[in-house]
C-alpha cells in the first residue's frame, strides 16, 4: 500500500461537471490511500480579511471557469484495476480544514422555500477547527461535523458529460452528513480505473440542506481505495460504524424513498438470506427514511438499518 497526495490547482481540478474521458490526475492501487486537498465556492464567495484566502483557491478564480455546474472538483484518480460492474470502496480515514472561515448563500428561485426567500443572501461564517465549533452570526457556536458533499466515480460514457449539481448513479453531490471521518461509500464503476473525485467540502449540515447550501469550507481528505468485485450495485451505498445505508435520487422524494428503500430490501436480502417481505418487514420496524437534500434537482433520501440487527 502507497500514501499518495493530490493538490488542488488548475491542472487538478473540473469546475461542475463529471466526464469518463477526463485525464486522470493521480493512479493509485487498489488498497492505497490519497489525501486530496480542495477549494470550494467561485470567486463570489470569496470574504474579506481578516479571513485568509487560499493562493491555489484565487489562481484556479483566475485560470478556471465553470462548466454545466458549480462545484470545483480535484481529481481525477484512476484506481488500478477497477473495470465497469465493479464497485469502488472509498474509505474516509480523515478529514482536516484547510481555513478558518465557511460561506452560507441563499439564491433566488433556489433550495426549499424559495417563494418564501427570494433574495440573494452570503453569509460569511468563522470556523474553530481547533474547538470544533462554528459561530454563527447571532454568537450561537455549533458543533462542525465535517464530510465531503460529493464523493463520485465516472458517469457511464453514454451519458456524457454530467453536471456536478445532481446526484446520480455514480455519486457526486449526494451531500450525506453520514458520510464524514470512519465512514466508507461504495460507488458503482462504470468506467476504466473508476475515476473518482471530490470536493464540496461542508463544514457541517442539517438532513435536507434546505437553503441551498451547509457551511461550505475548503476541506481536504485522506481516503483508501479498494476495487470489489465481489459486490454488484445500482446507487451508492453508505456505511457507518453502526449503520449500512442506502440512496435513492429523483425529483420526486417519494420516488428517491422507493429507491433507497427498493435497494436496502436487496442489501438484507444479501446478508441475511431472507425474503423480500419479510426484509420489508424489518425495514418498516427499524428502518430509518432520511431526506438527504432538497436543493440539488435529484432530492436524495438515504435508508438506515442497524448493523447488528443484519449480522454487521
Amino acid at each position: 500500500m502507497t500514501a499518495h497526495q493530490l493538490d488542488c490547482s488548475p491542472e487538478t481540478i473540473h469546475w461542475g461537471y463529471f466526464d469518463s474521458q477526463l485525464a486522470p490526475k493521480l493512479r493509485v492501487k487498489s488498497g492505497d490511500t490519497a489525501t486530496i486537498r480542495c477549494v470550494s465556492g467561485a470567486a463570489e464567495i470569496l470574504p474579506d480579511p481578516p479571513f485568509a484566502i487560499l493562493p491555489e483557491h484565487r489562481v484556479i478564480h483566475a485560470t478556471c471557469t465553470p462548466h454545466i455546474g458549480r462545484h470545483i472538483l480535484t481529481g481525477p484518480v484512476h484506481v488500478e484495476g477497477a473495470e465497469p460492474g465493479d464497485v469502488l470502496q472509498v474509505d474516509v480515514l480523515d478529514i482536516k480544514f484547510r481555513v478558518d472561515w465557511g460561506w452560507n448563500v441563499q439564491r433566488p428561485n433556489m433550495g426549499t422555500l424559495p417563494e418564501d426567500f427570494p433574495r440573494y443572501r452570503l453569509t460569511h461564517i468563522p470556523i474553530d477547527a481547533a474547538r470544533g465549533v462554528c459561530r454563527m452570526p447571532w454568537g450561537l457556536e455549533v458543533p462542525l461535523k465535517p464530510f465531503f458533499g460529493i464523493m463520485g466515480v465516472a458517469p457511464p460514457p453514454s451519458w456524457g458529460q454530467c453536471s456536478s449539481v445532481e446526484p446520480r448513479a455514480f455519486g457526486g453531490n449526494i451531500d450525506n452528513k453520514e458520510l464524514g471521518i470512519g465512514s466508507t461509500i461504495y460507488l458503482p464503476v462504470f468506467a476504466e480505473g473508476a475515476l473518482f473525485s471530490t470536493g464540496d467540502g461542508h463544514g457541517v449540515q442539517g438532513d435536507g440542506e434546505v437553503n441551498l447550501t451547509a457551511l461550505e469550507t475548503c476541506l481536504e481528505g485522506t481516503f483508501r481505495f479498494t476495487v470489489r468485485r465481489d459486490m454488484k450495485l445500482v446507487n451508492p451505498r453508505g456505511e457507518t460504524a453502526t449503520h449500512l445505508i442506502t440512496h435513492g435520487f429523483d425529483p420526486d422524494l417519494d420516488v428517491a424513498a422507493k429507491e433507497a428503500l427498493r435497494d436496502m430490501i436487496r442489501l438484507i436480502r444479501g446478508r441475511v438470506g431472507i425474503s423480500a417481505e419479510d426484509a420489508y418487514m424489518l425495514c418498516s420496524l427499524a428502518g430509518d427514511l432520511h431526506v438527504t437534500q432538497t436543493v440539488d434537482g435529484n432530492k436524495g433520501i438515504h435508508c438506515m438499518m442497524l448493523k447488528s440487527l443484519i449480522g454487521g
